[in-house]
């Protein structure tokens, strides 16, 4: 597999693919409705898109909100799970948060599933377990490096 190519996404066509591979995660796979699934924070927040040889595969995004930085919506196909892919992304848009808001506490909602990806990349767990959509989630912050 190539390297996949991460982007922040510029163009409303490329956010529409952002929310198509949202809506095929969250809402298809996950069961979450789809009138929680977009949300009032769309055009406040940053989008990035990833690309496996120009396939589009996954998403994510990021927000200033009034306790500092919130990443939200990773998403990743099925079919390109387990491949490195969600690693690269946090990283990535770790570093896009850091460039723009040095300083600033970083954090995000992370499902129960995938709180070992966050965590590799340096997340705490902060407080208790709650629920969000139906889906189990653990509330965590960035440490620093």
């Amino acid at each position: 597999m190539n390297t996949p190519e991460i982007r922040r996404i510029d163009s409303q066509e490329e956010l529409q693919t952002a929310f198509a591979i949202r809506y095929r995660v969250f809402v298809e796979e996950q069961g979450v409705p789809a009138s929680e699934e977009l949300d009032e924070h769309e055009n406040e927040s940053r989008h990035f898109l990833v690309l496996v040889e120009g396939v589009p595969v996954a998403t994510a995004r990021w927000r200033v909100t009034g306790e500092g930085v919130k990443l939200e919506r990773f998403a990743v196909l099925p079919e390109y799970r387990n491949r490195g892919i969600g690693a690269q992304l946090v990283r990535a848009v770790l570093d896009d948060v850091r460039r723009q808001h040095p300083g600033k506490k970083i954090y995000l909602h992370a499902q129960l599933a995938a709180r070992r990806l966050y965590e590799r990349a340096g997340f705490v767990p902060e407080g208790d377990i709650f629920d969000e959509c139906g889906i189990l989630h653990v509330k965590m912050y960035w440490k620093g490096e």
